[in-house]
C-alpha cells in the first residue's frame, strides 16, 4: 500500500554494514546509464562534484562515461549534460557561498541536469530549501525515494525521479508514499448492501453565493461510491441546491440533527460561511456528532482544539493551516512536514494538507504522501471534491487516516484522467468512478 520514503538518518542506517565502494560503484553506474539512456547524443558531459560520497558517485559516473566514449570533465562550460553531485542526503541548511555560486552556474548552463540522489540544496529529510538549489531535469536516487524528492518545495526541483538499486535491503521508514494498493481497502458495494450500508454521508454548508461548494462535495461523495447523501444548507440556498442536486436529500440547516441520524460520516464547511451562527453550528456539530467528520473550508475558520467524540479529519490548504497555527501561508509552503506535524499535535486528529504533495498526518504516525494529480487541480472547487471523497470513504467504515490518504490518491488520479488544460472541478467528479476502478 505504501512505498518507503527515506530520511537522511534512515538511509545511513540502511547503509550500515555494506561495502561502501561497491555501493558507490553501483550508484555511479546508475547515473552514467541514466545519462547515456536519456541523452544518447550528448558528447560532452560535465559534473559538479562535492567532497563527500555524493561527489564520489559523480566522479565514478564521469569515469564510466569516458569509458563509453564521452568527453568528460569537472567543468561546466560548454557541456551538453551536467551531473549535479555536490551534496548528498546528509546536506542540511543553506549552501555556503562557493557552493551556491556553483549551483547558480549549474542552473545557468542551459544544459539538462542529472542530479545524484537529490538536487543539491534540498533537505533529504524534509524537502525544505534554505538557499540556492539545483533545478534538476532528472534525479537518480539511490535505493529508494527520499522524503525531499516528493515533499514540496524539494519535489519541484527534482524533475523525473529514477530509483537505482545499489544492493540494500528494504527497511521501515517513518514517512511513506501512497500507492494504488491502498485502494484495495476502499470497500466496494456488496450484493446485500442497501443505500445506507453502502455509505451514508451528510454534507453541511452552502450559504447563498457559495452553494456550488456544497453541491460539488455532495456529488463527489456519490461518485466516490457512497450510497446515500443528504445535504443541510441555508433556506435561501435550497432552491438552487434543489435544482442542481437530483439524487441527494435536501433540508434546511435547522434539520441537520435529523439528517445526521442516518449518516455514517459528515462533511462540514463547504460554502458554509464564517458568521457567528455558522461558527457556533460547527462547534456544536463537532462536539456532538458521534460519527467521523471532515472539517473543511469555512468550518476551519477560528477552529479550536477540543476532545471530540469521534474521528475528525481537517483538510486545510496552506493558507488555512497557516491561520490555524498562527503562521503565514509562505511558512507552511516552506515547512510542510513540520506544519502538518504541528497541526496534528495541536488538534489531536488526522490532518490532510492539500497540495501537489498532499500530506496526511495522524497522532503517533509518520506522514503519508499522495503524489498523484496534475497542475490542473489548481482550480476552484477541487478541494470541495476532495472533501466529498474523504467523507464517502469514512462513511464506508475506513480508518480516518487511510480514508484521507486514499481519497487524496483517487482525487489526483481523477484529475490525471481529465483534460490537461481547462479542467474544472466537475471534470474531476466525472472521472472518479474510473479512478476507483
Amino acid at each position: 500500500m505504501f512505498e518507503p520514503l527515506y530520511t537522511a538518518e534512515e538511509m545511513r542506517a540502511a547503509e550500515q554494514g555494506h561495502d561502501v565502494d561497491a555501493m558507490m560503484e553501483r550508484a555511479g553506474r546508475a547515473v552514467a546509464d541514466a545519462v547515456l539512456g536519456r541523452y544518447p547524443d550528448a558528447r560532452r558531459i560535465g559534473a559538479a562534484c562535492g567532497k563527500g560520497a555524493n561527489g564520489g558517485d559523480g566522479r565514478i559516473a564521469l569515469r564510466l562515461l569516458a569509458e563509453a566514449g564521452r568527453e568528460t570533465s569537472e567543468e561546466l562550460d560548454g557541456t551538453e549534460v551536467v551531473i549535479d553531485a555536490l551534496f548528498g542526503t546528509g546536506f542540511r541548511g543553506a549552501p555556503r557561498e562557493e557552493a551556491a555560486q556553483t549551483i547558480e552556474r549549474i542552473n545557468a548552463s542551459g544544459a539538462p541536469v542529472v542530479a545524484v540522489d537529490l538536487p543539491s540544496g534540498v533537505d533529504a529529510s524534509t524537502g525544505e530549501i534554505a538557499g540556492a538549489v539545483v533545478d534538476a531535469d532528472v534525479t537518480v536516487t539511490m535505493h529508494a525515494r527520499k522524503v525531499g524528492l516528493v515533499v514540496a518545495p524539494g519535489r519541484f526541483h527534482a524533475g523525473e525521479v529514477e530509483v537505482a538499486d545499489i544492493g540494500l535491503e528494504p527497511g521501515q521508514t517513518q514517512h511513506r508514499l501512497v500507492t494504488e494498493e491502498l485502494l484495495r481497502l476502499v470497500p466496494r458495494k456488496r450484493e446485500a448492501d442497501t443505500k445506507y450500508s453502502a455509505g451514508s454521508v451528510l454534507v453541511v454548508g452552502g450559504s447563498p453565493g457559495m452553494s456550488g461548494a456544497l453541491c460539488l462535495a455532495a456529488e463527489a461523495a456519490f461518485r466516490a461510491d457512497a450510497g446515500y447523501v443528504a445535504v443541510a444548507t441555508r433556506s435561501e440556498s435550497l432552491p438552487v441546491v434543489e435544482a442542481r442536486l437530483l439524487e441527494a436529500v435536501k433540508a434546511p440547516l435547522g434539520d441537520v440533527d435529523r439528517l445526521a441520524e442516518r449518516a455514517k460520516a459528515a462533511a462540514v464547511g463547504p460554502g458554509l460561511g464564517r458568521g457567528p451562527e455558522e461558527r457556533a453550528l460547527v462547534r456544536r456539530l463537532l462536539h456532538e456528532l458521534r460519527i467521523p467528520v471532515v472539517v473543511d473550508a469555512d468550518a476551519l475558520f477560528e477552529l479550536e482544539p477540543e476532545e471530540w467524540p469521534a474521528p475528525r479529519v481537517l483538510t486545510p490548504h496552506a493558507g488555512e493551516l497557516g491561520r490555524l497555527l498562527g503562521q503565514e501561508s509562505d511558512w507552511v509552503d516552506a515547512h510542510r512536514l513540520e506544519a502538518v506535524g504541528a497541526a496534528v499535535e495541536r488538534f489531536g486528529c488526522v490532518v490532510l494538507l492539500k497540495g501537489a504533495d498532499t500530506l496526511v498526518g495522524a497522532p503517533g504516525e509518520g506522514a503519508l504522501v499522495s503524489a498523484t494529480g496534475t497542475p490542473a487541480l489548481a482550480t476552484a472547487g477541487s478541494g470541495d471534491v476532495l472533501t466529498g471523497v474523504v467523507a464517502a470513504f469514512l462513511a464506508k467504515g475506513m480508518d480516518a487516516r487511510l480514508a484521507a490518504a486514499a481519497a487524496a490518491f483517487v482525487h489526483g488520479r481523477a484529475a490525471e484522467l481529465g483534460p490537461e488544460r481547462g479542467l474544472v472541478a466537475s471534470d474531476v467528479i466525472d472521472a472518479l468512478p474510473d479512478a476507483l476502478a
